[in-house]
């Protein structure tokens, strides 16, 4: 009974839209859907890293090369913002690394595609942050108070990289002949891995409506990624791009775009570990890990040792 009428107290607290904190009562359901969504945020971000900071030493200029630099060291600062605020529910960041490294925990399908060319770096930041921003806004409304506060610093900084990212888009689409072709090359290629972004359609998502009964979500991932498409296919228009699905078309009844049907077979395929770069992004996450170490233990004997003069002096 007890159980009952402090769930129940809970589920009172975010239907009024107030914010759960670490030390507050929580269903054991709830903490554990946040320590899965909010690891597997903390992996995408630093996994997020690989492709793009794949183009650094091969920047066409050092004002690319200092934007890149700068676009991937935030990345690296959103993981360890994300792996605080899981932290605080009990989960210790060496646990849901390693479900990283051990292949037991997922981010997110986009990583999985590789940058066969500069112009990916730019679509990276116009679609993947773009489609980033539109979900983190949302995240930024979290019922979990650490969730929420972590997403405010890090809608920003992504607000920051879409705009690099498109800038950087109508840049090659005004271009050379080459440039332009480059450029709408990468959009064909990342449109529609972009879209699965978002997850299966609500029908087939097995955790979104809990989610959007805890207030940890407040939109769908249809909702969701149909603000994306009306978002991204009027700057695709002014730039002159075309989107690569025939069967777009603008629906005057309703407001929205209308888009084709994705390719669940691959986000499936690439979600179960056999995209394009899983292997590959995985084994150089671990490579990674396996080569800090010596980092990760200067850190711990540095803290340990400084712990201990502070003891003396106390």
């Amino acid at each position: 009974m007890e159980d009952s009428t402090k769930r129940e107290a809970f589920q009172e607290r975010i239907d009024k839209g107030e914010t759960i904190e670490p030390k507050d009562f929580m269903p054991d359901r709830y903490r554990q859907q946040l320590i899965r969504m909010m690891s597997q945020h903390a992996h995408s971000e630093i996994v997020g890293m690989l492709p793009e900071g794949n183009w650094i030493t091969r920047a066409p200029s050092l004002r690319r090369k200092l934007i890149l630099l700068s676009k991937v060291q935030d990345e690296a600062g959103h993981g360890l913002y994300l792996y605080s605020a899981t932290e605080t529910l009990g989960a210790s960041r060496q646990e849901v690394i390693d479900d990283l490294l051990n292949g037991r925990a997922k981010y997110s399908s986009i990583f999985n595609y590789p940058t066969l060319s500069w112009a990916d770096v730019a679509v990276i930041g116009w679609l993947v942050d773009g489609a980033a921003i539109i979900n983190q806004t949302m995240l930024a409304r979290s019922s979990y108070g650490p969730y929420a506060r972590a997403m405010v610093r890090i809608c920003k900084e992504e607000s920051f990289h879409k705009k690099q990212g498109y800038e950087m888009v109508a840049k090659m689409a005004e271009g050379t002949p080459e440039q332009q072709e480059m450029i709408q090359d990468a959009v064909n290629r990342w449109w529609w891995p972009t879209l699965m972004m978002f997850g299966p359609h609500d029908d087939d998502s097995p955790n979104s409506a809990e989610l959007i009964k805890w207030g940890v979500k407040s939109k769908t991932n249809d909702e969701l990624r149909q603000s994306f498409v009306d978002r991204h296919v009027q700057e695709a228009h002014t730039v002159g791009l075309e989107i690569p699905d025939p069967d777009l078309e603008y629906n005057e009844e309703t407001g929205h775009w209308n888009f084709g049907e994705i390719d669940w077979d691959e986000f499936w395929k690439v979600v179960k570990g056999n995209g394009p770069m899983n292997r590959e992004r995985l084994n150089a996450r671990r490579k990674a890990h396996e080569e800090g170490e010596w980092v990760r233990e200067a850190a711990e004997e540095y803290a340990r040792k400084r712990k201990l003069r502070q003891e003396k002096v106390s």
